[in-house]
């Protein structure tokens, strides 16, 4: 029997990574990473980095969160990436220090960056750990350094050691928390003013953010002057289905090698507040469904015809102005007629003015006629809301309001006289 909505945790898409095993590619994820995405409430959702599956992204719908982590170098095209400063022995020496990590994985880049752009455009939860963080700056516009040791040598820095082959996990070295940041409200207790504000943490790179995008802002630095942790404030509140983040260190491997506890209490709060956000997505969007399904249309369709619903009063008032001249076709202005028999949200005024303006362009049977339709709707969704919650109704109302303001402003500059 299939579960209700409402009562299906929330689902978040981690891109694997491959390797080799017995001669086979083979794909897996960290298993930190899918711990506390469970702990915390959530259900992973592994997206296997597999030929192909960067077009067929949206059959892993849906999705209320991405959280993307490690993985190889992104191809330096999509950044544009500046190389004229390293000489081509440079450059050889790079690709033999970090053979892993240079091989380009075009399929994991345009997977990847895909879901990322999916967040942005319709505000997903997104948590980018090392990689998942340049992928994020990538996807906004920013840039990344093709080698962090090379390049911030010659731009005089001292340099910090950002990975360490013989001591994977145990590595740390320290970088600086900015205050009045996520960051710093998570670490706030390990934080001391005499210790320069400074975590030590892990990471596992050789790039790096070079020009972070202009939406973000710094959370962390190392010494070198190299962001380690930066994030979207405007597209920050977990509570609200908002988090849009990136941490290039790994929070989730800083812990003691034998008690496996954490370095910090700190270090899975991005996780905790990431899920969170995760949450109140899922349930956002599971309200909007509720709403759109009340009035018969998906999300898609209630786009196509907010449209309509423009276009159709747009050609009234050419009709109404022309006084009747203009050719029209009625179905044209359908869609509007419905719009204005179904909406409650409207203020009175503007509704008997909106339904003055429909009433121009049919005739008054058909009107009489779609009155008595709306009564029947109206009895049917009363019937329908009697068994939703307070909160959904209160979250269906603010949508009505939302749509109705919206409705209100456009209609308000098409109809505007002009002299």
């Amino acid at each position: 029997m299939a579960l209700e909505l409402g009562k299906l945790l929330p689902r978040v898409l981690i891109v694997s990574r491959r390797t080799v095993r017995k001669n086979k590619f083979v794909d897996f994820v960290g298993e930190y990473h899918l711990d506390l995405i469970v702990s915390y409430g959530a259900v992973p959702v592994i997206v296997p980095r597999v030929s192909g599956v960067h077009t067929m992204l949206e059959s892993f719908e849906p999705i209320h969160g991405v959280l993307l982590c490690e993985g190889e170098d992104i191809d330096p095209a999509h950044y544009q990436a500046d190389t004229s400063g390293l000489s081509p022995e440079e450059l050889d020496e790079i690709r033999r220090l970090h053979a892993s990590d240079t091989s380009i994985d075009r399929e994991k880049d345009s997977i990847e960056l895909g879901l990322a752009k999916l967040c942005l455009e319709r505000n997903i939860p997104y948590l980018g750990i090392c990689r998942g963080s340049q992928i994020l700056n990538v996807a906004c516009g920013g840039t990344l350094f093709h080698d962090i040791d090379k390049e911030l040598v010659k731009e005089g820095r001292e340099p910090v050691k950002h990975i360490d082959y013989d001591n994977y996990d145990g590595h740390r070295h320290p970088v600086r928390v900015l205050d009045s940041t996520p960051l710093h409200g998570w670490f706030s207790e390990s934080l001391k003013e005499d210790s320069g504000m400074e975590l030590m943490v892990n990471s596992y790179h050789h790039q790096g953010v070079k020009r972070l995008a202009e939406r973000f802002v710094p959370m962390a630095m190392s010494r070198d002057g190299l962001i380690e942790a930066f994030y979207d404030p405007d597209a920050y509140n977990p509570e609200e289905g908002k988090f849009i983040m990136g941490l290039q260190f790994h929070p989730e491997r800083m812990r003691h090698p034998v008690t496996d506890e954490f370095d910090y209490p700190g270090c899975p709060f991005a996780y905790q507040a990431f899920v969170k956000a995760v949450i109140a997505y899922q349930k956002k969007v599971n309200r909007a469904s509720s709403g759109i399904t009340l009035l018969g249309t998906s999300d898609c369709e209630m786009e196509k015809k907010r449209k309509i619903i423009v276009r159709s009063f747009s050609r009234a008032r050419d009709l109404y102005a022309s006084r009747g001249t203009l050719d029209f076709s009625e179905s044209e202005l359908e869609v509007g007629a419905e719009f204005l028999q179904s909406n409650s949200s409207l203020s009175s005024q503007q509704e008997t003015r909106l339904k003055q303006m429909g009433a121009t362009v049919r005739n008054a049977s058909s009107y009489a006629q779609k009155l008595r339709m709306v009564e029947e709707r109206e009895k049917l969704a009363k019937k329908v809301m009697s068994s939703m919650s307070v909160e959904e109704l209160s979250e269906l109302l603010s949508f009505y309001h939302m749509m109705g303001q919206i409705c209100s402003d456009v209609l308000e500059k098409k109809l505007k006289p002009t002299f």
